[in-house]
Protein backbone atom coordinates (compact mmCIF):
# COMPACT_ATOMS: atom_id res chain seq x y z
CA UNK A 1 0.00 0.00 0.00
CA UNK A 2 0.90 3.62 -0.48
CA UNK A 3 1.26 5.94 1.79
CA UNK A 4 -1.72 7.78 1.09
CA UNK A 5 -3.67 4.37 1.59
CA UNK A 6 -2.28 4.15 4.93
CA UNK A 7 -3.54 7.55 5.81
CA UNK A 8 -6.47 7.12 4.11
CA UNK A 9 -7.15 3.99 6.36
CA UNK A 10 -5.36 4.99 9.81
CA UNK A 11 -8.26 8.00 8.85
CA UNK A 12 -11.09 5.17 8.67
CA UNK A 13 -9.77 3.20 11.48
CA UNK A 14 -9.49 6.19 13.87
CA UNK A 15 -12.87 7.70 12.88
CA UNK A 16 -14.88 3.78 12.59
CA UNK A 17 -14.05 1.96 14.86
CA UNK A 18 -15.57 2.48 17.83
CA UNK A 19 -19.01 2.20 15.70
CA UNK A 20 -17.89 -0.73 14.56
CA UNK A 21 -17.44 -2.23 18.07
CA UNK A 22 -21.09 -0.96 19.20
CA UNK A 23 -22.12 -3.29 16.16
CA UNK A 24 -19.77 -5.84 17.64
CA UNK A 25 -21.60 -5.85 20.63
CA UNK A 26 -24.58 -5.91 20.17
CA UNK A 27 -24.72 -8.65 17.01
CA UNK A 28 -22.85 -10.86 18.85
CA UNK A 29 -23.61 -10.14 22.31
CA UNK A 30 -20.24 -10.99 23.17
CA UNK A 31 -18.06 -10.00 25.94
CA UNK A 32 -16.55 -6.65 25.41
CA UNK A 33 -13.01 -9.06 24.93
CA UNK A 34 -14.82 -11.23 22.01
CA UNK A 35 -16.34 -7.97 20.04
CA UNK A 36 -12.96 -6.54 20.30
CA UNK A 37 -11.48 -9.41 18.53
CA UNK A 38 -14.43 -9.41 15.31
CA UNK A 39 -13.33 -5.83 14.91
CA UNK A 40 -9.56 -6.88 14.99
CA UNK A 41 -10.15 -9.37 12.27
CA UNK A 42 -12.32 -7.16 10.18
CA UNK A 43 -10.14 -4.32 10.52
CA UNK A 44 -7.38 -6.81 9.50
CA UNK A 45 -9.19 -7.99 6.55
CA UNK A 46 -10.24 -4.25 5.56
CA UNK A 47 -6.33 -3.10 5.69
CA UNK A 48 -5.69 -6.47 3.40
CA UNK A 49 -8.49 -5.03 0.66
CA UNK A 50 -7.79 -1.50 1.19
CA UNK A 51 -6.81 -0.56 -2.09
CA UNK A 52 -9.74 -2.39 -3.99
CA UNK A 53 -12.54 -0.91 -0.85
CA UNK A 54 -11.34 2.58 -0.09
CA UNK A 55 -13.07 4.43 -2.38
CA UNK A 56 -16.31 1.99 -2.93
CA UNK A 57 -17.65 1.64 1.33
CA UNK A 58 -14.85 0.77 3.32
CA UNK A 59 -17.89 1.05 6.20
CA UNK A 60 -20.32 -1.15 5.03
CA UNK A 61 -17.65 -3.87 4.13
CA UNK A 62 -15.88 -4.05 7.84
CA UNK A 63 -19.62 -4.29 9.46
CA UNK A 64 -20.50 -6.62 7.21
CA UNK A 65 -16.91 -8.54 7.67
CA UNK A 66 -17.85 -7.96 11.90
CA UNK A 67 -21.52 -9.17 11.29
CA UNK A 68 -20.62 -12.56 9.16
CA UNK A 69 -17.90 -13.19 11.89
CA UNK A 70 -20.14 -12.87 14.97
CA UNK A 71 -22.99 -15.19 12.86
CA UNK A 72 -19.96 -17.79 11.92
CA UNK A 73 -18.83 -17.86 16.04
CA UNK A 74 -22.60 -18.39 16.92
CA UNK A 75 -23.21 -21.40 14.64
CA UNK A 76 -20.16 -22.76 15.95
CA UNK A 77 -21.55 -22.54 19.65
CA UNK A 78 -24.74 -23.60 19.37
CA UNK A 79 -24.69 -24.21 23.14
CA UNK A 80 -26.48 -22.03 25.37
CA UNK A 81 -24.83 -19.95 27.91
CA UNK A 82 -25.20 -16.81 29.62
CA UNK A 83 -23.62 -13.82 27.14
CA UNK A 84 -22.98 -11.01 29.43
CA UNK A 85 -23.29 -7.46 27.34
CA UNK A 86 -21.39 -4.43 28.10
CA UNK A 87 -23.16 -1.31 27.41
CA UNK A 88 -22.49 -0.13 23.95
CA UNK A 89 -19.96 2.60 23.52
CA UNK A 90 -21.22 6.10 22.52
CA UNK A 91 -24.93 5.57 23.52
CA UNK A 92 -25.87 8.55 24.65
CA UNK A 93 -29.57 8.91 26.40
CA UNK A 94 -30.77 11.97 28.47
CA UNK A 95 -32.81 9.79 31.10
CA UNK A 96 -31.60 6.44 30.84
CA UNK A 97 -34.04 3.65 31.49
CA UNK A 98 -31.73 1.06 33.08
CA UNK A 99 -34.43 -1.33 33.63
CA UNK A 100 -35.91 -1.31 29.88
CA UNK A 101 -32.30 -1.26 28.52
CA UNK A 102 -31.18 -4.51 30.28
CA UNK A 103 -34.84 -6.13 29.59
CA UNK A 104 -34.43 -5.35 25.40
CA UNK A 105 -30.54 -7.16 25.81
CA UNK A 106 -32.17 -9.66 27.30
CA UNK A 107 -34.39 -10.37 24.47
CA UNK A 108 -32.50 -9.30 22.21
CA UNK A 109 -29.56 -11.75 23.36
CA UNK A 110 -32.42 -14.84 22.92
CA UNK A 111 -32.77 -14.43 19.54
CA UNK A 112 -30.93 -16.23 16.60
CA UNK A 113 -28.15 -14.58 15.43
CA UNK A 114 -29.15 -13.39 11.97
CA UNK A 115 -32.54 -11.85 13.12
CA UNK A 116 -30.49 -10.08 16.15
CA UNK A 117 -28.21 -9.17 13.29
CA UNK A 118 -30.90 -7.72 11.43
CA UNK A 119 -32.17 -5.83 14.61
CA UNK A 120 -29.27 -4.20 15.57
CA UNK A 121 -28.18 -3.21 11.95
CA UNK A 122 -31.84 -1.43 11.38
CA UNK A 123 -32.50 -0.14 14.91
CA UNK A 124 -29.34 0.54 16.47
CA UNK A 125 -27.33 1.82 13.24
CA UNK A 126 -30.04 3.01 11.67
CA UNK A 127 -29.74 1.11 8.47
CA UNK A 128 -32.06 1.06 5.87
CA UNK A 129 -33.75 -2.50 4.52
CA UNK A 130 -31.43 -1.85 1.48
CA UNK A 131 -28.55 -1.24 3.44
CA UNK A 132 -29.04 -4.08 6.20
CA UNK A 133 -29.99 -6.57 3.52
CA UNK A 134 -26.74 -5.51 1.60
CA UNK A 135 -24.61 -5.90 4.88
CA UNK A 136 -25.94 -9.09 5.01
CA UNK A 137 -26.39 -10.45 1.99
CA UNK A 138 -29.67 -11.16 1.83
CA UNK A 139 -33.19 -9.94 0.05
CA UNK A 140 -34.92 -6.87 1.30
CA UNK A 141 -37.76 -9.23 2.02
CA UNK A 142 -36.09 -10.96 4.46
CA UNK A 143 -34.86 -8.35 6.30
CA UNK A 144 -38.60 -7.36 6.43
CA UNK A 145 -39.58 -10.74 7.47
CA UNK A 146 -36.91 -11.38 9.84
CA UNK A 147 -37.82 -7.44 11.63
CA UNK A 148 -41.22 -7.99 11.98
CA UNK A 149 -40.43 -11.40 13.46
CA UNK A 150 -38.11 -10.32 15.80
CA UNK A 151 -39.62 -7.27 17.07
CA UNK A 152 -42.76 -9.60 17.73
CA UNK A 153 -40.96 -12.09 19.96
CA UNK A 154 -39.35 -9.31 21.90
CA UNK A 155 -42.95 -7.18 22.23
CA UNK A 156 -44.61 -10.54 23.07
CA UNK A 157 -41.81 -11.36 25.90
CA UNK A 158 -41.52 -8.18 27.33
CA UNK A 159 -45.36 -7.53 27.53
CA UNK A 160 -45.89 -11.35 29.37
CA UNK A 161 -43.83 -10.02 32.31
CA UNK A 162 -46.46 -6.49 32.42
CA UNK A 163 -49.48 -7.18 34.49
CA UNK A 164 -52.83 -6.24 32.58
Amino acid sequence: MTEEDDAAFDEFLAARSTALLRTAVLVCGASPHDAEDLVQGAMEKVYRHWARIRHDNPEAYARRVVVNAAISRSRRKRVLQEISFARPPETAVDTPDHGMRDALMTELRKLPARMRAVIVLRYWEDMSEAETAAALGCSAGTVKSQAARGLARIRERLLEGVPV
